[in-house]
């Protein structure tokens, strides 16, 4: 089996997942942080829309700035609405989608680097790279925004299993 047909499912079952968390989303508490150094729930949301769209600079270049020197910083979309997050998450995942489905087994193997101001941060196989750099960073944002709703009472939907809400 292709390394890209055994990664479908699993981008399929997270990213489906991880849309009904951003659906919940209370839009009026967009500014709220749990803690003065936690990033807004607002932001927090943009940010896991955006990081599907990483899986075309993962699987189609050998590296990645987020700081290139004498370019633009990499920026999170600004938060503008819940549907504005919702339209840019499924048009992200939709792209990462197609450019994961015809990624090759040889191209999942080529060496891939990220960057900083031109400093290199890690160097690892594409199919290592999107796994933890896409999939496993969504995962993780997604875990905080959970803790987010959670803490604004807002149910939680089922994610690996049932949760106090759909018990």
């Amino acid at each position: 089996m292709p390394i890209a047909e055994s990664m479908l499912p699993e981008f399929d079952h997270e990213t489906a997942t991880t849309r009904t968390l951003l659906e919940r989303v209370p839009e009026a508490k967009a500014e709220w942080k749990p803690h003065a150094k936690s990033m807004s729930l607002g932001y927090l949301a943009s940010h896991i829309a955006n990081i599907p769209r990483w899986a075309s600079a993962t699987l189609e270049r050998t590296e990645f700035d987020v700081n290139p020197p004498g370019g633009s910083d990499l920026k999170t979309p600004e938060f503008d609405s819940v549907a504005g997050v919702l339209e840019r998450y499924d048009a992200s995942v939709s792209a990462a989608r197609e450019v994961l489905r015809r990624t090759s087994d040889g191209d999942f193997m080529v060496q891939w680097t990220l960057k900083n101001a031109g400093r290199s941060m890690f160097n690892m196989p594409r199919a290592s790279v999107f796994r933890s750099f896409v999939m496993n960073h969504a995962i993780h944002h997604r875990g905080q925004l959970s803790v987010y709703l959670r803490l604004l009472d807002v149910p939680l939907p089922s994610i690996y299993g049932p949760t106090a809400d759909t018990e």
